[in-house]
């Protein structure tokens, strides 16, 4: 194998460059995004970037002499629009022809859409600068969508001197994703911080003004951001012969292919510590399996299994809420310390008769790694709650990764 495409240079993308390095490969490695930015860090755009607290420079993953070092062929601004698996071709908006030995997919997903007109995304840098230069004391904002991505911007507007509505379809924000009594402690902050926040209802349509709710009741607004999800960046790939489904499908290696693997948010790979397909959304998550696919492709038959505990993060007015593991689809949340109504606590997540997950808010990392080394190494619900897990007196920290 003498070269290495990788496409998407955000955080899975530049992991997987940088991996394929620092093992040795001594290849030509090439690494292609559609933005005209160097690889930057994205969680900060709903945060530090929207509260202006930051400046652009610095969400850059890596120095202009960093990425000189990896003696890669960087091409931004260019999307991919093809492959020719068969030829071993990425083919570029640009009409260009991009040929590989081995090809790692990390393309990660864009947002969702509503019917209408006049709305905001969050996704790029350049959304977030759009955003950020609308949010002036005053200002009226509604949020479509009040999972973790608009509860974020909600907060960050409130904190700006902003009116803001936020509007969410399900009776209890997260719900489906926390648990309910979670899901409903988290909410209450925004109430609490003025937030006018309506759930149970959806959205017809943006308007240029506001938004229409079903029934046809219109929320005036100055400015709209909708939160609604995103879909994976696959359609460039139609056609190639890959399994797409809500994403890459991969194995428990991310291969997708022989020679093509997948990474980051666009992947959906089966987590065999889990025993289920899952495709993450989550920039911890991003690096490692961008890792591990790099090495993976370079290992081939050697390559070992990726099976992660997810880690995510999230950060609203003075809580900051960590969680590990796979929440979704969750049997039951229990909550096994602290206290919901003062969001001091730690809730435990089962799934048939194993801890699946754990989500905090106003804990150290430290209170949950013990938690996260009961997931990794499949602890039963019972023995779990019965027991709770408690840091070791080496404080050694178990290998989530399979590195």
């Amino acid at each position: 194998m003498n070269r290495v495409v990788v496409v998407g240079a955000s955080a899975a993308g530049l992991a997987a460059a940088e991996t394929l390095r620092r093992e040795g490969f001594p290849g030509a490695v090439t690494l292609i995004g559609d933005e005209p930015y160097t690889p930057y860090d994205r969680p900060p755009l709903s945060k530090q970037i929207l509260s202006r607290e930051w400046q652009p420079d610095r969400l850059r993953l890596r120095s202009e002499q960093d990425l000189a070092g990896l003696d890669a062929d960087l091409r931004l601004d260019k999307a991919a629009v093809g492959l020719d698996p068969t030829g071993r071709t990425v083919e570029l908006a640009t009409g260009e022809s991009v040929p590989y030995d081995g090809l790692v997919i990390a393309t990660g997903v864009r947002p969702r859409h509503l019917p209408g007109s006049g709305a905001h995304v969050l996704r790029t840098l350049d959304d977030a600068l759009a955003l950020r230069s609308r949010l002036t004391p005053g200002r009226r904002l509604a949020v479509v969508g009040a999972g973790f991505l608009g509860a974020e911007v909600a907060a960050v507007a409130r904190r700006l001197g902003c009116e803001v509505t936020l509007v969410e379809p399900a009776p209890v924000p997260l719900a489906h994703a926390v648990g309910e009594a979670v899901g409903s402690v988290l909410s209450s902050a925004h109430v609490e911080h003025g937030v006018d926040l309506r759930t149970g209802i959806g959205v017809e349509e943006t308007l240029d003004g506001g938004v229409r709710l079903v029934g046809g009741e219109v929320v005036e607004a100055d400015e709209v951001l909708t939160a609604v999800g995103a879909v994976p960046n696959t359609e460039w790939l139609e056609g190639s012969g890959l399994a797409l489904d809500d994403g890459v499908l991969c194995d428990e290696y991310c291969s997708a292919a022989p020679g093509v693997y997948a990474a980051g948010d666009v992947a959906r790979w089966h987590n065999p510590l889990f025993g289920t397909s899952m495709r993450v959304e989550h920039r911890t998550h991003a690096a490692e399996q961008g890792m591990a696919a790099a090495r993976n492709l370079l290992r081939g038959a050697q390559g070992r299994p990726f099976a992660p505990v997810p880690y995510f993060w999230s950060d609203q007015y003075d809580m900051k809420i960590q969680a590990y593991g796979y929440l979704r689809g969750h049997d039951e949340a229990r909550v096994v310390e602290g206290d919901l109504e003062r969001r001091r606590f730690i809730a435990a997540y089962r799934t048939g008769d194993r801890l699946a997950g754990v989500l905090a808010v106003g804990t150290t990392p430290k209170a949950l790694r013990p938690w996260r080394q009961a997931i990794a190494k499949g602890v039963s619900w019972n023995e779990a709650v019965a027991a709770p897990p408690t840091e070791p007196k080496d404080e050694q920290v178990f290998d989530v990764a399979n590195r």
